[in-house]
């Protein structure tokens, strides 16, 4: 019963800033399909940290304040992947060049099979960049918990890529 009234809370504190979100981010986004993409990625960060949300008024500053951090975020992710592209190089082989895009492929795809938690904290960590504090901030996890997570999603995803590499390959 208790998961059911977390649930009702949710519903009614969080989800009704829905649309203010959205008109925020289609201003920082430019676009509304960018837009939505992180309005839903606010919605499910701040329900993974539905235990530790308070009642009042502070929720709203905290959709607003991971709205803006993710908009940022995307925006050095983008001007990191120009500068990437500018400074790129063909691979004198192509069949490696083609092979090393294979093997990024398949290990965001085993990075989107992770649980959403551990998919979560490996993005913001080794994707996005974020430090061990501003996760555990984000995500309401413990320091411990923090750690068994990346370790896990880490290990997963080295278990995942060994086991489809070598049927690949066989």
């Amino acid at each position: 019963m208790e998961d059911e009234m977390r649930t009702d809370e949710f519903n009614n504190t969080i989800l009704p800033m829905r649309g203010e979100l959205k008109g925020l981010a289609c201003r920082l986004a430019g676009d509304t399909c960018t837009a939505e993409d992180m309005v839903q990625e606010v919605m499910l960060r701040l329900w993974s940290m539905r235990d530790s949300l308070d009642t009042d008024g502070h929720n709203r500053a905290l959709a607003f304040t991971i709205l803006r951090n993710l908009a940022a975020d995307r925006r050095r992710h983008g001007r990191y992947e120009q500068g990437r592209a500018a400074t790129y190089e063909p691979a004198a082989d192509y069949s490696d060049a083609l092979e090393a895009r294979d093997e990024a492929d398949l290990v965001r795809h085993i990075v989107d099979t992770l649980p959403a938690l551990q998919r979560m904290i490996f993005r913001m960590k080794e994707i996005e960049g974020y430090d061990a504090s501003e996760i555990m901030q984000i995500t309401g996890c413990s320091a411990e918990n923090l750690r068994k997570n990346l370790s896990r999603a880490r290990m997963r995803i080295r278990e995942e890529f060994v086991r489809l590499t070598a049927v690949r390959r066989t």
